[in-house]
């Protein structure tokens, strides 16, 4: 695995002078506006998803990207519409697709979605190929997106379409197990409690719709406090793992990307609060010539932003990334 320059070019704003401000301010004040048109699709569940399409003017539909958002985001989130802008911008048709009870409406079913879940993003990308038939598919995804993207990659590498030329990655919690308790750490707390609320939230509507379903019952929610207890209590129980360790060991991504086989690159900040150690050592993965990880150190989760810019380091590293590996 090529590893690259850890120093880079890339230095936040001054005024970013730590993680949590790197990682919270793009967050809440960075907008990237686009003009989407919605499409809802069914499943072959019986549930749904929408998609959010972003179609150049004058494109001959032969290039997209397919952005995949991160826990308890949607397509709507800076990430995801500065990266189909910036593609855009460079001749691709862009695709920010919700997972599940994220688009601004409940999903039907009882499930949701967890990092390990790659029916639905297999689904999206088989999905977006036939519609309008193209041929370079890149997929970028960040964070849980991330996951969702290396496993779809890496599970049944077989199974990729072969449309699909290019993967990123970014702020990705390779290894769960770790990642979970970086949450636990003082300081780093309200970001988990955030989640926390957000789903439970979520809960309560599910049980409302599904009342006779126990898997979401929302009796008790209050006393839950981390990530354990959720997904002890919901995750594993509704997706059949035995508990939250047996899921956070099992919905990894880092076991799977020793099998990647085309040119992916993951970018990880070695100050993002979210991320273990573990997140930054590809483990048995490191030979494969296909992964390119660059590790940076500043940056935090998901930020990566321009001093004087409303760009980030990382959607113009993409761009570099893809043009510099087309034959």
């Amino acid at each position: 695995m090529p590893i690259l320059p850890t120093n880079s070019t890339y230095r936040p704003p001054r005024w970013q002078f730590n993680a949590h401000i790197q990682t919270i301010y793009p967050s809440l004040f960075r907008k990237i506006p686009i003009d989407y048109k919605r499409e809802r699709v069914e499943l072959p569940d019986g549930d749904f998803l929408d998609l959010d399409w972003s179609l150049i003017e004058k494109s001959n539909r032969k290039k997209l990207v397919i952005v995949t958002h991160g826990l308890e985001g949607d397509s709507t989130r800076h990430y995801v519409t500065g990266m189909v802008k910036k593609l855009n911008d460079n001749g691709y048709d862009g695709l920010g697709w919700n997972c599940r009870s994220c688009s601004g409406e409940m999903n039907r079913l009882p499930r949701f979605y967890h990092h390990g879940d790659i029916d639905d993003i297999r689904f999206v990308v088989n999905y977006a190929i036939e519609k309008y038939n193209y041929e370079e598919v890149i997929l970028v995804g960040f964070s849980m997106g991330g996951s969702m993207t290396l496993r779809l990659m890496g599970e049944k590498p077989e199974q990729l379409p072969n449309q699909v030329k290019f993967g990123i990655a970014v702020s990705v919690p390779l290894d769960l197990f770790t990642s979970v308790y970086e949450l636990y750490k003082p300081g780093r707390r309200f970001y988990m409690k955030r989640f926390i609320d957000k789903l439970g939230k979520k809960i309560k509507v599910k049980a409302t719709q599904h009342p006779n379903n126990q898997l979401l019952n929302h009796d008790g929610y209050k006393k839950i406090k981390n990530f354990e207890q959720f997904d002890d209590r919901y995750t594993a129980r509704m997706f059949g793992f035995k508990n939250a360790h047996d899921f956070y060991h099992k919905a990894a991504a880092k076991p799977f990307l020793k099998s990647i086989n085309i040119p992916t690159l993951i970018i990880q900040a070695k100050n993002d609060p979210f991320l273990s150690p573990e997140c930054l050592d590809l483990g048995d993965a490191t030979n494969n010539p296909n992964l390119h990880l660059q590790l940076l150190e500043l940056g935090g989760h998901v930020g990566f932003m321009l001093p004087n810019s409303n760009e980030t380091w990382v959607e113009c590293r993409v761009i570099d990334f893809i043009n510099g590996h087309k034959n």
